[in-house]
């Protein structure tokens, strides 16, 4: 029987799908584990080998799982609603719905090509998902509910004294009884304060401005990351050096009034939760810097400036400090440029710099302004803060390495204790503006600032000279509070989450707007369905794109969306043209897996108890201060209204690794020629000569000059006269008498291009026909050969990605190899958090162990299984490979569980191993890896129904157990034969044994030894 991969993996696919083999039950009586992957953006590239990775590890252990009796969720869905999409569709006229459903579930796109769509890519490869519950984000059906938790949202506070978020109403009772001075809750800053009496006289537009402050999510003018060339706001991890990671646009700074999420409220929660999961380090380490929780002090600065001296306000700069004890070393004020005392306070001969300043650094994101520890840039504003202490004159600057929403978007600058105001005051040494270094610490800081809080006393500080950090903070803080001038203070660097996006494909927002505030649409009413659009970029007069929509109003009488130009804002009332961020559905999908076809709610309260949360959840590191902390942020929120059982949604993570891709490259060189009989120096960039690509043996082009340059003459100096005689008329007749030794090149310069990898064989040889039909720009190309007369590209790992057309599709290694193979291959090449290069050389060694394997249950005609019993060898091998793989598995060390399998195989097939009592439990032990071929082993042994739900082997460790020993058997120190002897024999009883051997007969040839050296369960050596 041969093994033929495409037709079993399609016999078994099929049978799974039919017989719904791993449907997840909600009523099981089995113990539950929920298994997720983080879930894909359906691109229109579809899969590459390095995407499946993390979902065939999750497989692999759902797989195990359900072997060991478990009731396994294991879901799939798409994260369908996005910028990509959008930006596609803007590019091409299609409707993103459009392309999302093609990109899911296969078609053909605007161009005519064929896309195999997301779906069938995975059910190929074999995943054990649980298709019943699939989820879209972009789905009506789905993102009613995401509408409805924002709606939540909306309707909460958050109560500091019992921590957690109540609804609304219970803080509008609370200002019925007694106003807002007792009030404990998260709130904007600056609230004014106000009676009951006053609160129930206020009107109900003032008292709805008074809620929004309270409100988790909110709206309010914030600093934004503004994105001019697609025409949205953007997150911070949406940015890679200070351009949008999707297009490479520039991104500036701009204030807009923009829906947030009070995601601050949580900080601590959020910082506590982390000691309760199973996470790796890294995660927590970047979650924990991104909250930023810091112990210190406000203190408040009193502005002296041109300006205040004219006004009657008397202005303060708000700081806050984790070293109140170093106060007296402030030597100067720094402020975020936009911090909104900049243009109060600044002077009108310091403005047109402060304002050119001001620009500038709006074009940097605040990760590049966090990143760039380097370059030191500033402005004096011309005003001076007076010290709370010494009331000496402090001069203000702004710096942009101060961010507006950190703390108070302003620092207290201490150049002696700080690096970054040590180098700041040094920069700026002499200029108007900035004082001397005060040194506060009896430490030399004559190179650098000493920034220690241990081993150290204050010296030059008033009442706190000879105090250390402890001490000295906690009497600086005393200090401030008795002048009113600051307080003890915990502060976090988490900020609240910009929660509106400038773009058509997202979720629209249930609300509607009555004189400019914000109403909620009732939940019966959702979903509030995306409507149509003619275009997707923002309108003439700068809205976003659903100001284009015809019908986008809303309808108080007959609660429903009607047309746009209806609007009469009496009944009638313009609804949001922003859309919820690409994070917003995949804040919460995790539940809705666990009750997806549930029409009424989320998820049901019965789904929810049962599957609690995410036992184990797999994806990329590249989310830690995204979705994965606002998961947590909404799970937490969810769990305080009731909904969530759970105050972490995902027990254990692990981050998988990247596959990367072996790129390939040829070299474009571009030659400088030189006449030296005419003193001409050329630049190929003025020639109209072939492209040169050179050969990658020749890409350290300094050795082979001699073999380039001959060739590169030798091919265009005809060409390169024909240009000179243009350029040159009256140097015809010299030129046409140039021979190709006339010219020499000066110099050469080379550039690499990636050529794609399907034009290259496992030789690393480019087919060149297939690269000039692909590369209308080389179709004339010279290709320089190396001696062999061959073309041979030079490789590079780096990440797999269509644009540097080093895909390797998981479609045509199933075609090739099969599916098992891939999934074997893939958990082989390392372990699963490390990034490996993807190598498909390799892949053949793992498609023939699979060849190896079968050939233990069948030969080219018949299945030569026997009932014989199996030998101790046999049950040692099995029960090892029993114990190996569960463990690997249980500790997600799948490479070394592949490695066991090839051990394994090899090892009864040398023990000419065909028994049923070994080769049925192997099949299992391998199911989870290589299904398809385990089902078809199981079922040719004459089992019926899947092998997926067998109990999985139990190791029985009396199998490891050695009972004898084989011996090497040494006469005068050289081994001569070994003898295999039980392990519980006595010396006595050994050496008789084997002094009766006729091999021991024949070595000593009649003689006696004359010392028999036995070692029990080591050696046996016959001396004399």
């Amino acid at each position: 029987m041969k093994y033929n991969p495409n037709e079993i993996e399609a016999k078994w696919q099929k049978y799974w799908a039919e017989n719904q083999t791993f449907a997840a039950s909600n009523n099981s009586e089995k113990p539950k584990h929920y298994v997720l992957d983080m879930f894909p953006y359906p691109s229109g590239a579809g899969l590459h080998v390095g995407h499946p990775l993390g979902y065939i590890a999750s497989d692999v252990y759902s797989r195990y799982k359900r072997h060991q009796g478990f009731n396994v969720l294991h879901p799939m869905g798409y994260d369908s609603f996005g910028l990509p999409a959008e930006q596609y569709a803007i590019q091409t006229g299609q409707r993103p719905e459009d392309t999302t459903s093609v990109n899911i579930d296969g078609g053909v796109d605007k161009e005519g090509n064929k896309i195999a769509g997301y779906r069938k890519q995975l059910d190929k490869i074999g995943f054990s998902f649980d298709w019943n519950r699939e989820v879209r984000t972009s789905n009506p059906d789905y993102y009613k509910h995401t509408q409805w938790i924002f709606i939540q949202l909306f309707n909460s506070w958050y109560n500091k004294n019992s921590d957690k978020a109540e609804d609304i109403s219970t803080l509008v009772a609370l200002f019925e009884k007694e106003g807002n001075a007792t009030i404990n809750a998260v709130c904007d800053d600056e609230i004014i304060a106000f009676s009951a009496a006053e609160w129930n006289a206020y009107a109900k537009e003032s008292r709805e401005k008074i809620l929004l402050q309270y409100r988790l999510t909110y709206l309010a003018e914030t600093e934004v990351n503004w994105c001019p060339g697609l025409g949205t706001v953007l997150a911070n991890d949406e940015i890679v050096n200070g351009v949008s990671e999707r297009g490479g646009f520039t991104v500036v700074r701009k204030k807009m009034t923009q829906w947030s999420m009070r995601i601050s409220a949580y900080a601590e929660r959020l910082l506590q939760g982390l000691n309760e999961i199973d996470w790796s380090e890294s995660i927590k380490e970047s979650q924990r810097n991104w909250i930023g929780k810091s112990i210190g002090a406000m203190v408040s600065f009193k502005v002296e400036s041109q300006k205040s001296k004219v006004e009657s306000e008397q202005r303060y700069i708000d700081v806050f400090t984790t070293r109140p004890d170093t106060i007296f070393g402030v030597t100067f004020m720094t402020l975020a440029p936009e911090h909104p005392l900049v243009q109060q306070i600044t002077t009108p001969e310091y403005a047109a710099q402060v304002n050119e300043y001001i620009l500038a650094s709006s074009k940097r994101s605040e990760r590049e302004r966090m990143a760039d520890v380097k370059t030191i840039s500033g402005v004096f504003t011309g005003a001076y803060a007076e010290h709370p202490f010494t009331k000496e004159a402090i001069p203000v600057w702004i710096g942009d390495y101060v961010l507006a929403g950190y703390g108070t978007g302003a620092v207290m600058a201490v150049p002696c204790g700080d690096e970054r105001d040590y180098a700041f005051a040094n920069f700026f040494k002499g200029q108007d503006g900035m004082l001397a270094i005060k040194n506060i610490f009896d430490k030399d800081i004559s190179e650098a600032a000493f920034g220690s809080k241990d081993g150290f006393q204050l010296v030059d500080s008033d009442f706190l000279t000879g105090l250390g950090y402890k001490e000295g903070t906690k009497k600086a803080i005393e200090a401030l509070e008795k002048l009113n001038q600051g307080f003890g203070k915990i502060n976090y660097r988490l900020r609240d989450a910009v929660f509106s996006r400038q773009r058509y494909w997202g979720e629209p927002f249930p609300v509607y707007y009555v004189n400019d505030l914000p109403q909620m649409i009732d939940a019966q009413h959702l979903p509030i369905i995306l409507p149509e659009v003619e275009k997707y970029l923002p309108t003439e007069d700068g809205l976003p794109p659903l100001g284009n929509a015809a019908v986008w109003a809303w309808d108080t009488t007959a609660n429903k969306v009607v047309n746009t130009d209806l609007v009469d804002n009496k009944t009638i009332f313009p609804l949001e043209l922003n859309t919820m961020p690409g994070w917003a559905g995949s804040s919460w999908y995790w539940m809705r897996y666990m009750d997806a076809n549930n029409e009424g709610e989320f998820a049901s309260a019965e789904a929810l108890k049962y599957w609690e949360s995410v036992d184990l959840y797999i994806g990329g590191s590249e989310h830690a201060t995204g979705h994965l902390l606002y998961s947590r942020f909404w799970n937490k929120f969810l769990k305080d209204k009731g909904f969530a059982p759970t105050e972490e949604p995902f027990k254990k993570l692990i981050n998988q690794g990247m596959i990367l891709g072996t790129s390939a490259f040829v070299y474009r060189i571009t030659p400088f020629f030189f006449i030296e009989s005419l003193n001409i120096r050329l630049l190929e960039t003025t020639l109209k000569i072939p492209s040169f690509l050179i050969t990658s043996k020749y890409k350290d082009v300094n050795d082979f000059r001699n073999v380039i340059d001959e060739r590169v003459i030798a091919k265009s100096f005809e060409q390169v006269k024909v240009y000179l005689i243009q350029e040159y008329p009256d140097l015809k007749d010299k030129i046409e008498s140039l021979q190709k030794e006339d010219f020499t090149l000066f110099n050469i310069s080379i550039t690499p291009i990636h050529a794609d990898v399907s034009m290259v064989n496992s030789s690393d040889e480019l087919d060149i026909e297939r690269f000039k039909n692909w590369r209308e720009d080389y179709k004339d190309a010279e290709f320089l050969l190396d001696e062999n007369g061959k073309y041979i590209v030079g490789r590079e790992v780096e990440k797999m990605s269509k644009s540097k057309y080093n895909v390797v599709t998981p479609d045509d290694i199933c075609n090739e190899y099969g599916a098992d193979t891939l999934r074997l291959y893939e958990m082989f090449l390392g372990p699963l958090e490390q990034a490996k290069p993807w190598n498909t050389a390799g892949i053949s060694g793992v498609f023939g162990f699979l060849k190896k394997l079968c050939r233990l249950y069948f030969d080219e005609h018949n299945m030569i299984v026997t009932d014989e019993a199996p030998t101790k060898d046999n049950l040692k091998t099995l029960h090892k490979t029993i114990k190996k793989v569960a463990d690997d598995i249980e500790n997600f060390s799948f490479n070394t569980s592949v490695s066991q399998f090839m051990i394994c195989v090899n090892e009864l097939s040398t023990q000419g191993c065909h028994s049923r009592a070994i080769l049925e439990p192997l099949a299992i032990v391998i199911s989870p890896y290589s299904p398809h071929i385990a089902e078809e082993l199981w079922s040719l042994l004459g089992n019926t129904g899947s092998i997926a739900t067998v109990p999985f082997p139990v190791f029985e460790p009396k199998h490891l157990i050695e009972s004898e020993k084989e011996y090497p058997v040494s006469f005068n120190g050289k081994m001569r034969f070994t003898i295999t002897l039980p392990l519980d024999l006595t010396k006595g009883q050994i050496e008789e044994i084997v002094m009766k051997d006729e091999r021991t007969i024949k070595q000593l040839e009649g003689k006696t030894p004359n010392k028999v050296i036995i070692v029990p369960g080591k050696i046996i050596n016959l001396v004399g």
